[in-house]
């Protein structure tokens, strides 16, 4: 059987983290999204992918080359447009025919979430979860085993089943597809949900692992998760004096200095200097060579490669992107928060700050809970941030 991977979007509410790739291609633990989605369709012996691609779609393209490295033969079709995802899967129609796998390329999965849906047998078929939160999805209802009908993100409560994205389809998808968009609706939901009249749609219900990214908050959900199963493995050189607790990675050419303490799951990258007397909490990943200096303090946190953070921060609940750079005494607390994106009000039970790639900070810099800051920012020292900063803000 083919699979479909969605991977075309830019991931609009996850900006500034999108500014130079696409929402697919974020590092949690330090692999991006997409790479977990390829590495649980070949553990259940789906190796013949295609990926459809758009927003920096060289990116991808340059990370996944033919698929073969990843055990899978990958095709790659050109979304030019975003529009939605059922326009995506209309893109690749031409590479698919009889049964197919879909999936979005910005959702953790596993190998068990994809095997259930495979060995339910049935086609066409749907993943669907229970969710706290069913506004943010396409919600179904059932009837005898079945979906009866689709709603696209409603407003009141009508079911807390959400459809995840993943679907076994046929090529007989693509008519209501095309009816649909004939009528502006973009959405692979509607085709869907317009299909049912013909093609009874078998929800299928797993246990195993599925995770959306949709806030930049979500991402610190997933890079837990994917951090859970680490095994301890390290590499570089470990200085004595360095307590090392639970599951922890390092990478090659990192050094760990005298005096750090590391509470796993934690993932570090290559060639990252870490201390002395640094202390890392878990479900914090690292990239390659961060630098972090002396009496520094992260907890539960994402930096991504090339960071380099001042002596005497603290970080808690926070996503770095690449590049970031801070003098001393940087302060980035996590807490409840409301945080602001796209003119909306989400209320975040823990949260520090997102701060976007190349930016740089002073000494002595806070930043309140929940603040975003964009790419390429320069913030002065002393500087206290209480609101989000766009794209190569200047503060002084």
């Amino acid at each position: 059987m083919k699979a479909v991977i969605l991977a075309a979007g830019e991931g609009m509410r996850l900006r500034p983290l999108t500014v130079s790739e696409p929402k697919v291609m974020i590092p949690v633990a330090n692999r991006p999204i997409l790479e977990y989605v390829v590495d649980a369709l070949v553990k259940n012996d789906v190796s013949d992918i295609v990926m459809v691609v758009g927003y920096r779609k060289e990116r991808i393209m340059s990370h996944f080359e033919d698929g073969k490295k990843f055990g899978a033969k990958i095709e790659y079709v050109v979304q030019e447009k975003q529009l939605g995802n059922g326009h995506a899967l209309s893109c690749a129609k031409d590479r698919l025919s009889g049964e197919f796998m879909v999936l979005s390329g910005d959702n953790i999965v596993d190998r068990k979430a994809i095997g259930d849906l495979l060995r339910a047998g049935s086609c066409p078929s749907a993943l669907v979860v229970e969710s706290d939160n069913p506004s943010k999805y396409g919600v179904v209802t059932l009837e005898k085993g079945a979906i009866k009908a689709v709603y696209e993100k409603p407003q009141e409560m009508i079911s807390n089943i959400i459809l995840t994205g993943m679907y076994c389809l046929s090529d007989r998808i693509f008519p209501f597809i095309d009816q649909c968009m004939s009528s502006g609706e973009y959405g692979l939901s509607n085709a869907v949900q317009a299909s049912l009249g013909t093609q009874p749609l078998s929800p299928v219900f797993s246990d195993g692992l599925w995770i959306d990214a949709v806030y930049p908050w979500d991402l610190l959900e997933l890079n837990a998760a994917a951090l859970e199963n680490l095994g301890a493995g390290t590499a570089g050189k470990i200085e004595p004096q360095v307590m090392l607790s639970g599951p922890v990675g390092i990478g090659d050419e990192t050094i760990i200095r005298a005096g750090t303490t590391i509470y796993g799951p934690v993932l570090i990258g290559d060639g990252c200097e870490i201390g002395p007397n640094v202390t890392i909490f878990p479900s914090t990943s690292i990239g390659n060579s961060v630098t972090i200096e002396p009496y520094t303090m992260i907890k539960n946190s994402i930096l991504m490669s090339n960071c380099s953070i001042g002596p005497h921060s603290y970080l808690s609940h926070c996503v770095l992107g690449y590049g970031v750079k801070s003098q001393s005494h940087m302060m980035g607390a996590g807490s409840e928060a409301y945080v602001n994106i796209a003119d909306e009000f989400f209320k975040v039970p823990h949260i520090g700050s997102i701060l976007g790639e190349d930016s740089t900070f002073g000494a002595g810099v806070g930043i309140e809970p929940g603040t975003i800051i964009g790419a390429g920012c320069k913030i002065s020292s002393g500087a206290k941030i209480t609101r989000n900063l766009p794209n190569r803000s200047l503060v002084t």
